[in-house]
Order: structure tokens, then C-alpha cells, then sequence
């Protein structure tokens, strides 16, 4: 992965200090991150979403507003319209230097501002939404007394943050007149829409209004204990990787994919976005696959031999979860842990004798089921029948040996 550190020209005129956050290989899409009110693009959130979006294959531009962090211009002439034509021009830029976006992602009062712009980017595939506020009006509740300063002088000076902004009565005129979920309504872009349920700064609440204004597609996902800054490294991670994989289906690559998938099979092809990185086109759905850092790779998906084992674990589950529906034995929820090793044959004792005389390693995926119910004997050995006819154990079985226990 690179950082690049770059220029443009925002809607009023002023330059605009910008990051790019490239991956290791050719991005399968570029994104815009617009930060929140009066942050920057240096905030600890965004430089944590935008790095780890970039390790997944997607390059993000990320910039400071006019008048904010190192960009030019003044803020007390900017609103929440400047904000969206900052964010137009930043699209136009990445058409002119790299290539249009397609996905737009903006946090808090950024996440208004992408929702408003994204009309007006046609290249946009997709848009997110982080704490984002139903109405650009909300912001005002910062400037707390000072809103009647305002109205009566034409202008006064807020703290935000431990840092005073001078605030002028057209900044509140342009909120007022600023209606997101019109917007919103109209978008006729998949959403994805993150919030937390603590958020103190913008209430869950607006959360569910936009989820109620935006149309199908459309996706919601709690962030659980994080605060509106998620300032915990752990929520960014989950953010990014949240995003990431919710977006794949609407990004370009996913696309392309279309015309080349057979329709027999799963196409699987390198994406250049690190030294492993592979994306899995199975039907509609799209995957990563890597190796984790250790073995050289990037960690953005799981390796090949954990896809196995997720195989092994799911055909488990729903062969068991037919069975128990088919004989009403009413086992609950049923999980499957698999864990793949490589062992010496001589060391399996459930193994053939041809497979211990043979030598050398194979492979042993140990099935650890546990079910949300008290089990007789019986059935417990029925259970452990029912799992070892799975259609993937029996595929594997013919090569490998298949240790299963039940928790």
C-alpha cells in the first residue's frame, strides 16, 4: 500500500489539501471519504478506514474541507452546499487523474453531504453512511447559545471541539434550507447505512430515518459500543471491513465479472491488490481470498485451506439442520467449528493401514459440533452418522481424514 499527497481545486476556488490511499495492486475501485463537521481528514477514524479499505483492493481519496485542517479558503464562507461542491470536484478529480469514483462514504455530517452529491456523481455505484444525520440541520444543536448571536449580529464565533469557528447566519440558512432525506428518497444508489446505538453526538434515531426514506437496496449495521468518532481502532477496523465487504457486489470488478463468470462454475482470478489477493465470483456473490501476513499476504480474506474448512463447516450445518427439522429433534442453534492441520499418517489412528504405511503428512479437518440442547447417547451418535454423510466430508474424505467431535 502508498499514500499519496495531493491537490485540487474545490468548488469555491481554493486548493484542497488531499490523501489517496492506493493498495498494493491495481484498486478494484476507488472511493471519496468525507470526514465530519469541522474534523479533518487526518482524524484518527478516517485514516484508520481509509488505510484498511485500501489493504481490501479499494483506493480512497480523503480531503479537508475548505477551510478546514490544511486545505485554503475560509470557513466562515462555507456551508453545507460549499461542503457538496467540494465533494463534486473532488470526484471530477479522481476522473481526471485516476478514475471516477464509485463509492461514496461520509461520516457524520459528511455522510449528509455524500448522500446529498451522489445525484450529481454519476459514476457513483454505491454510498455509506457513518452516524450520519437525517437532517444537515441537526449540527446547529454545537453553537448552543450562540444561534441567536447569530441571527441578531449575522455571525459569532463557536467552539467546536477546543477550536473556535466563526459561524455566519448564511451557514444556518443553508442548513435550514437542506433537505437530505428528499435526497435520499431520490437516491436510487444501493445504501449502507452505519450507526451506534450509544452515538451521543447524533442520536440511532436518524438512522432510522434514513433507512425508512431510502429505497431497496438498502443495508443497516449496528456499531455496537463505538461513539461517533469511533475512536477505538477495533470500530474503524470493523467500519472498513464492514464496508468492504458489503460494497464488492456494486463496485466495477464485480461487474466485469458478470460477463466472464461460467455458469457452471466459480471464477476465481487475482485482483493485483497485494502479492494473494484473489476475488471468487460464485453467482451473485463475491469474495476475497488471501493468505494472512505471516505466509506474505495482505489478511483481506480468508485463505484458501480456511475456505475449506468453512465448506466443510456449512454443508455439516445444513445436512444436521435437515435432519433435525426432518425428525423434529429440536437441537437449537447448531455450530460447526472446523480446524484444518496437517498431521503424519502414521499418527492417524482412525486412518486405513495403506494411509499409515504410505507416510508422510495429510491433511486432518477436525469438526467440533455443538448443538443448544441436551443430547442421550443415541443421539449423539446419530448425530455424529448424519454429519460424516455431508456431501463435503465425503468429497474431502477420499483424500483427507475427518476428526469429528461433538462440544
Amino acid at each position: 500500500m502508498s499514500v499519496q499527497k495531493l491537490e485540487f481545486e474545490g468548488g469555491n476556488g481554493a486548493q484542497l489539501a488531499a490523501r489517496l490511499e492506493l493498495p498494493a495492486g491495481e484498486p478494484i475501485a476507488y472511493a471519496i471519504f468525507a470526514h465530519c463537521f469541522t474534523c479533518s481528514k487526518d482524524l484518527n477514524a478516517t485514516r484508520r478506514i481509509s488505510s484498511a479499505l485500501s489493504v481490501k483492493g479499494i483506493a480512497v481519496l480523503s480531503f479537508d474541507f475548505t477551510g478546514l485542517g490544511h486545505s485554503q479558503g475560509e470557513f466562515a464562507s462555507t456551508n453545507f452546499s460549499s461542503n457538496i461542491a467540494d465533494l463534486v470536484r473532488a470526484a471530477d478529480f479522481l476522473k481526471e487523474k485516476f478514475q471516477s469514483p464509485s463509492l461514496l462514504i461520509g461520516h457524520s455530517l459528511g455522510g449528509a453531504a455524500v448522500l446529498v452529491a451522489a445525484s450529481s456523481i454519476t459514476s457513483v455505484k454505491a454510498v455509506v453512511t457513518i452516524g450520519a444525520p437525517a437532517d444537515a440541520n441537526h449540527v446547529t444543536h454545537n453553537f448552543g447559545a450562540k444561534i441567536s448571536e447569530i441571527e441578531k449580529t449575522g455571525k459569532a464565533e463557536v467552539s467546536l471541539g477546543g477550536r473556535n469557528f466563526t459561524i455566519q447566519k448564511q451557514f444556518l440558512e443553508d442548513l435550514a434550507g437542506s433537505s437530505v432525506t428528499d435526497h435520499v428518497r431520490k437516491l436510487k444508489k444501493p445504501l449502507l447505512i452505519l450507526h451506534a446505538p450509544l452515538d451521543q453526538t447524533v442520536g440511532v434515531e436518524n438512522a432510522g430515518e434514513l433507512f425508512s426514506a431510502a429505497k431497496h437496496p438498502k443495508s443497516f449495521i449496528s456499531l455496537d459500543q463505538a461513539d461517533h468518532l469511533l475512536s477505538n481502532a477495533k470500530d474503524a477496523e470493523y467500519v472498513a471491513a464492514s464496508i468492504a465487504s458489503w460494497s464488492m457486489r456494486y463496485l466495477p470488478k464485480a461487474e466485469m465479472a458478470d460477463s466472464t463468470q461460467s455458469a457452471e462454475g466459480v471464477l476465481v482470478r487475482e485482483t493485483r491488490a497485494g502479492k494473494f489477493q484473489n476475488e471468487i465470483f460464485a453467482g451473485k456473490h463475491h469474495l476475497l481470498a488471501d493468505e494472512p501476513a505471516s505466509y506474505g499476504g495482505d489478511d483481506t480474506g480468508p485463505s484458501p485451506y480456511e475456505y475449506m474448512s468453512a465448506a466443510l463447516g456449512a454443508c455439516t450445518n445444513m445436512t444436521l439442520r435437515m435432519y433435525s427439522d426432518r425428525k423434529s429433534l429440536g437441537l437449537g442453534e447448531i455450530k460447526v467449528e472446523v480446524i484444518h492441520d496437517k498431521i503424519h499418517g502414521k499418527d492417524c489412528e482412525e486412518c486405513a493401514e495403506s494411509v499409515k504405511e504410505a507416510g508422510g503428512k495429510i491433511d486432518q479437518f477436525h469438526r467440533i459440533i455443538t448443538v443448544d440442547a441436551a443430547l442421550d447417547e443415541t443421539t449423539r451418535d446419530k448425530i455424529l452418522e448424519i454429519a460424516d454423510k455431508c456431501p463435503v466430508h465425503k468429497t474431502l474424505h477420499a483424500t483427507s481424514h475427518i476428526k469429528t467431535s461433538i462440544a
